[in-house]
């Protein structure tokens, strides 16, 4: 139907409604729409690109620009943002849970086994959330700011970019448990495990290996992969283990890093899939996707179509951004990403 005919079309339904409906019909549908604009919330409770272009349109702007300076100051901080946003969509979804500190309701999940001592960011983001804050006042939740700090964290070191959707809401709730019986993966999960774990949360295998190259770059601590240098078996390549015990004594050095890719550790390629192509996978849970099962042939896929790859990490870390988010009058919007209003 022409653009025309359509508009004529919704305006005779509406008339014939308005005709048709009682005055108390009316008078609450207007008290809706009244609602909607005064508290600055969409009546459609979707996420939208264009959430933000009346309301706050420097937004994304001004995100992309604090970011930027984190990441010159510290490259590393890419990968740290990268899986600070991860951390946060597998525990109660993409709320900003995982930013809330320890205070009379909250048990924070910064606490939890996997994020304690590893995970960081959070101060990245509470500043990126504070410039918004002085162009538009309870207006961007740390959801959305965490959610585009990812985009632009992978941009900024070669990697891809893509369309993020915009309207998260911030959870007012943590759950420590939630984050420590098993939503995250494991560093030793088996093939079996990750695949379960990645499609209790709507992602594939193709998604979950898509985003496991995310770690062609970061670092990670001596004490995730002392086992696996140590104990020689047939998925690790023997250099590449001894290569490894230098910086990852046998009983000492636990927080010591080690980049997980030796080859080209601050760009966002594809050496990742190379790597386990040549068992040289640095956590156990890089290697199971190189091991004999059916993951086996994406990996072969990405380590020969850099392109493809990228691809389908963008379209993976969408899906992911778009786990279980808080929208309409679900959740708040915190100033303070750390703290409740």
């Amino acid at each position: 139907m022409p653009f025309y005919l359509h508009s004529i079309f919704q305006l005779l339904i509406i008339n014939i409604f308005f005709q048709m409906a009682s005055p108390n019909i009316i008078t609450a549908i207007f008290f809706l729409l009244i609602l909607c604009v005064t508290n600055n919330t969409p009546c459609d409770a979707q996420l939208s690109s264009t959430f933000y272009d009346a309301s706050c349109p420097n937004a994304l702007r001004t995100i992309r620009t604090s970011i930027r300076t984190a990441i010159s100051r510290e490259r590393r901080m890419a990968a740290s943002i990268l899986r600070l946003h991860f951390h946060d969509c597998f525990v109660q979804g993409c709320d900003a849970s995982i930013l809330l500190d320890d205070g009379p309701s909250i048990i924070s999940e910064k606490n939890a086994l996997p994020n304690k001592g590893s995970v960081r960011g959070y101060e990245v983001i509470e500043a990126a959330k504070s410039e918004v804050e002085k162009l538009c006042p309870g207006v961007v939740s740390c959801a959305d700011v965490l959610t585009v700090a990812a985009r632009d964290a992978s941009e900024m070191v070669g990697g891809p970019s893509w369309s993020v959707k915009l309207g998260r809401r911030d959870s007012t709730s943590a759950s420590l448990l939630l984050a420590e019986s098993g939503a995250l993966p494991s560093f030793k999960a088996s093939l079996d495990s990750l695949i379960s774990t990645f499609g209790d949360n709507g992602l594939s295998a193709r998604d979950m290996v898509a985003l496991s190259g995310a770690h062609t770059i970061g670092q990670a601590q001596c004490f995730l992969f002392r086992d696996r240098i140590y104990n020689n078996g047939s998925d690790i390549d023997a250099g590449f283990a001894s290569t490894r015990r230098r910086g990852c004594p046998i009983n000492d050095g636990n927080g010591n890093l080690a980049r997980l890719d030796l080859v080209t550790p601050n760009s966002f390629d594809y050496n990742y899939f190379k790597n386990l192509i040549q068992k040289k996978g640095l956590l156990e849970s890089d290697q199971v996707l190189f091991s004999g099962g059916s993951t086996d042939n994406i990996v072969r896929e990405y380590s020969n179509n850099p392109s493809k790859f990228k691809s389908d990490f963008a379209a993976a870390m969408v899906k992911m951004s778009e786990i279980r988010p808080l929208t309409g009058q679900e959740g708040v919007i915190r100033r303070i990403c750390g703290a409740l209003p």
